[in-house]
């Protein structure tokens, strides 16, 4: 049975990223808060980055997204940021859905991905 590694996050309650048995999961905002789509979504991917790092993995080994967002009619911009941020050469399964988010938030991403080396031990 794997040990479950968690990464703490900003809030003593909630970690930025847990990898359990072979897997990483984590969740992101954009850090800084513009009204607009394509930078808040270029920012949480690299909070993605940074949280799957942090897990011992990298973006190649994403399997699935969720992008939740304020706007649904604004995909054009959150599918910008994400054509410019994905591994073409291992695109995980990915799904977006419109829904009411906090604050200035404007997108979330619920990330799964594969554990890398250092997020088995």
């Amino acid at each position: 049975m794997s040990d479950i590694k968690r990464v703490p996050g900003s809030v003593v309650t909630r970690s930025q990223a847990v990898a359990y048995g072979g897997l990483v999961f984590t969740v992101a905002t954009a850090v800084e808060k513009p009204a607009d789509f394509y930078l808040q979504m270029k920012d949480a991917l690299r909070a993605v980055d940074k949280q799957l790092a942090a897990a011992g993995s990298d973006k190649s080994r994403v399997l699935t997204v969720t992008i939740y967002v304020a706007d649904v009619a604004r995909k054009a911009e959150i599918n910008r940021a994400w054509d410019e941020w994905v591994d073409r050469s291992h695109p995980p399964v990915r799904a977006c859905a419109e829904v009411v988010l906090e604050g200035a938030d404007l997108v979330e991403l619920v990330v799964t991905a594969a554990a890398g080396h250092l997020a088995h031990g």
